[in-house]
């Protein structure tokens, strides 16, 4: 069933008077405020130059690693063991089925592969209806949970026209006509969000950015610079903030990871501008201050990030939980970040493999338990090396 986000309208507390905008600093529907993370402590940490190593206590900016005797978890180095597959182009999503199977979709071609286990990639259809431009195109793919019964896989797409989200039927190894479930939702060049992600309830969590338009980001009435939530027929989600809209959460720039912990808490890596990324804690109806707050703003009622970065350090897309962090690839950033959590929030966060693969995009768990993360040296802001693009494994050991 197509949803359209011309019929929807959002009802927002009274808004405040902020530059002109009419964002509501406590977000979406009638509730009061949740506390601001009680881990935003201490001043952001310099800037390191780009390409440097940095040991762990000059690594991004965050608050202290928890409360008394709530300690990160001790996680070992991680090391690339094997590269899965080379010679891609720009690869973007990345999804799993059930019989190990790995589906990844080109954000350029548009093609989607193939990867079984110890195989090597097999184009199984093409997404005709995407329209590559800039940062758009083919971009998130998410698998059913209910993936062997129905055989649906979910992608987000950059029309002509739009962005949506649709869904295919795998079958036979070949990837159907897509059916658009969501549409409506702003495109542009640059900052189309795109990331899929299936809560355990099986309702699905989308990310969008606001296209380079950053008020839209605080209109009540587009679905550009959200978190959406919705069912997998594409409706609203049952327990949305406001009754009717899609809309999780508001006042994002460029969200392109989403990840759950194991405490089953959402988070998000988002673009900054020019000065802060930041990775965040997603509560449902909250508004993250784009363009109002950019990184830590300390302003009543919208949310402050739990660590931000230089934007040399990181410009963050891929996010993934695994051995009791959080880990983030990095473009501009060119390294692959872990962020330990605790019960409280995070602990500090560290880098790894700086400069040696060029700009990081997805990071995913594989059913081994490995990591999987993208180069993104192909999609015209990189150097390519010989075997570039790759999907890299990676061990933590």
């Amino acid at each position: 069933m197509r949803r359209s986000v011309a019929a929807l309208v959002l009802v927002l507390v009274p808004a405040a008077a902020c530059s002109g905008n009419a964002g509501s600093p406590a977000g979406l529907g009638e509730q009061p405020p949740t506390p601001q993370p009680t881990t935003l402590t201490g001043e952001p940490a310099p800037a390191s130059p780009p390409g440097s190593a940095r040991s762990p206590e000059s690594t991004g900016s965050s608050g202290p690693a928890g409360s008394p005797g709530q300690s990160p978890r001790e996680v070992g180095r991680p090391r690339v063991v094997a590269t899965v597959a080379r010679g891609l182009a720009a690869p973007w999503g990345i999804t799993f089925l059930p019989d190990g199977t790995a589906l990844v979709g080109e954000r350029d071609t548009t093609r989607v592969l193939a990867l079984a286990p110890g195989g090597r990639p097999r184009e199984v259809g093409r997404v005709a209806i995407a329209t590559p431009q800039g940062e758009a195109g083919l971009l998130g793919l998410a698998a059913s949970p209910a993936f062997a019964e129905d055989r649906l896989v979910y992608a987000y797409v950059s029309t002509a026209a739009d962005n949506r989200v649709v869904r295919m039927r795998y079958a036979g190894g070949r990837l159907g006509a897509p059916d658009p479930i969501l549409t409506g939702i702003p495109n542009g060049f640059i900052h189309d969000g795109g990331r899929l992600l299936f809560a355990e309830d099986g309702t699905l969590f989308v990310s969008t950015g606001e296209t380079g338009e950053p008020d839209l980001a605080q209109d009540p009435d587009s679905l550009a610079g959200k978190i959406l939530h919705l069912t997998p027929d594409g409706a609203p989600a049952p327990d949305n903030p406001v009754k009717g809209s899609p809309v999780w959460t508001m006042g994002h720039r460029n969200v392109q990871g989403l990840a759950f912990d194991d405490r089953g808490r959402l988070w998000a890596s988002e673009f900054g501008a020019n000065t802060w990324d930041e990775l965040n804690l997603i509560d449902r109806g909250r508004n993250y201050g784009w363009p109002l707050v950019e990184g830590r703003g300390d302003r009543e009622g919208y949310r402050d990030p739990f660590v931000q970065w230089r934007t040399s350090e990181a410009s963050p897309s891929g996010l993934a939980f695994h051995a009791g962090s959080l880990w983030l690839a990095s473009l501009r950033g060119q390294r692959l970040w872990q962020v330990p959590v605790t019960d409280a929030g995070v602990g500090r966060p560290r880098d790894w493999f700086v400069g040696a693969y060029g700009r990081l995009r997805t990071v995913v768990v594989a059913p081994d338990g490995n990591l999987w993360v993208t180069t993104s040296n192909r999609d015209g802001r990189g150097n390519p090396a010989p075997q570039d693009d790759r999907i890299l494994e990676v061990a933590v050991e």
